[in-house]
C-alpha cells in the first residue's frame, strides 16, 4: 500500500477466504447516488449477510474526517459466506474505501479480518489459521487499525462513545432495558450534511427519525449537526414507537460532552414534537415502563422521565429507586437535568 490516496475509481475488488478454503471476491462499484441509499450490498441467497456487509461498511466509515454523500457504493460478494464467518469484513471495508479513492488497493489483494469496533477503526482479529503468504491479516499481530494502511495514527481514542438505556415494553417476557449507543468523531469543518448521522441496521424511515431527533436536539443546544460524524446503534432490533428518543438525545449529549456522566446508567423514556426547543413529551405505557425501570434499576443509575408523567407516577417508585441507590427526575427540557 502506498501512503498516497488514489483518485476515485469506478470499481474496486478485494478477496477473502471462507472457512472451507475457497476464495470469495468482493466488488465495490461507485455511481451517482440519485436519491438512493449511500451503500447497497448483495450476497447470493443471503439477505442477512448483505445486511451485515452494509452495517460493517457504514460503521467503518465513522472515522473518516470527510463525508461525501453524492455517490452510492454498491458492494457485492460472488459467494455467500457462512452465517458465522466474519473474515470477509476487512475485504468489504477495503473495497469500499478503495472505490471512493481513500485507499490505494493493489490488484488481487486478499484480506482477512473482523472487528466488533469498526466505528473506532480497529481490527480485532482474524479466524483463518492457514492464510497464504502475502495475505493482509487483521488483528493484534497484523493490521490493528485502518489508518495504518496509509501511514496515519490510530484514531480510536478520538471517537467518543456513550450509551443510555430505555424501557423496551411489548407486553411480554422479553420486556427489558435496551441500550442506544452514540459514537461521534470530528468532521471536517466544511462538511454540511446531516446524513453524516448513520444508523446501521434500521430501515430508512427509522434512520430519518433518528436523524431528525438528533438534529433538532443539537440545534437547541447550539451544536450544529454537521460538526460530527455520528453512528447510532441499538442493543435490539425491531424497535417500535418513539419512546427511545430521550435516551438517544441524552446519549448524544454525553458523547459530545454536553451532559454530566452519572455514576451508573442513564435510563430514560420520552419523545418530543419539538426537539429544536428542547421539549420533552410523554409517551404511552407509563405504568408498565415504570414497573420495568423499578425492577431493573441498579445503584448509581439516574432515571429521567417526562414531566408530563410526574402526576401519574406509581406510588412508591421514587422511594423504591432511592432505596436501591438510584435517582429519579422528571424533566420538561433537555439541558437542565
Amino acid at each position: 500500500m502506498s501512503e498516497h490516496q488514489n483518485e476515485p475509481m469506478g470499481e474496486a475488488v478485494c478477496r477473502s477466504l471462507l472457512a472451507d478454503g475457497g476464495i470469495v471476491t468482493i466488488t465495490a462499484t461507485r455511481r451517482p447516488r440519485g436519491g438512493r441509499a449511500d451503500i447497497k450490498c448483495s450476497a447470493p441467497g443471503a439477505p442477512a449477510i448483505a445486511a451485515r456487509m452494509q452495517e460493517v461498511a457504514r460503521l467503518a466509515r465513522h472515522t473518516e474526517a470527510r463525508h461525501d454523500s453524492r455517490d452510492q457504493v454498491v458492494i457485492s460478494v460472488d459467494r455467500a459466506p457462512g452465517a458465522q464467518e466474519r473474515d470477509w469484513e476487512l475485504a468489504v471495508v477495503l473495497a469500499d474505501r478503495a472505490v471512493r479513492g481513500l485507499l490505494p488497493l493493489r490488484p488481487h489483494t486478499l484480506a482477512l479480518g473482523w472487528s466488533a469496533q469498526w466505528q473506532r477503526g480497529r481490527i480485532d482479529g482474524h479466524d483463518t489459521k492457514n492464510a497464504p503468504n502475502g495475505a493482509l491479516l487483521g488483528g493484534p499481530q497484523g493490521l490493528r487499525h485502518l489508518g495504518a494502511l496509509i501511514g496515519q495514527p490510530d484514531v480510536a481514542d478520538a471517537v467518543s462513545n456513550a450509551r443510555a438505556w430505555f424501557p423496551l415494553h411489548s407486553g411480554g417476557i422479553n420486556d427489558s432495558l435496551c441500550w442506544v449507543e452514540v459514537s461521534v468523531y470530528p468532521l471536517d469543518a466544511s462538511t454540511a450534511d446531516d446524513e453524516a448521522i448513520a444508523v446501521p441496521g434500521l430501515d430508512s424511515a427509522r434512520q430519518h427519525a433518528v436523524r431528525q431527533a438528533l438534529a433538532g436536539a443539537r440545534h437547541f443546544d447550539g451544536e450544529s449537526a454537521p460538526r460530527w460524524r455520528t453512528t447510532v446503534r441499538f442493543g435490539q432490533d425491531g424497535l417500535h414507537g418513539n419512546s427511545y428518543e430521550l435516551a438517544l438525545v441524552l446519549a448524544d449529549r454525553l458523547a459530545r460532552g454536553r451532559e454530566f456522566v452519572p455514576r451508573g446508567r442513564i435510563i430514560a423514556s420520552g419523545c418530543s414534537s419539538a426537539w429544536h426547543a428542547g421539549q420533552v413529551d410523554g409517551v404511552e405505557g407509563l405504568a408498565p415502563k415504570c414497573a420495568l425501570i423499578e425492577r431493573e434499576a441498579a445503584p448509581g443509575d439516574r432515571v429521567l422521565l417526562p414531566r408530563a408523567w410526574e402526576a401519574g407516577l406509581p406510588a412508591g417508585l421514587r422511594d423504591a429507586l432511592r432505596s436501591r441507590g438510584a435517582s429519579l427526575a422528571c424533566v420538561e427540557r433537555i439541558g437542565i437535568i
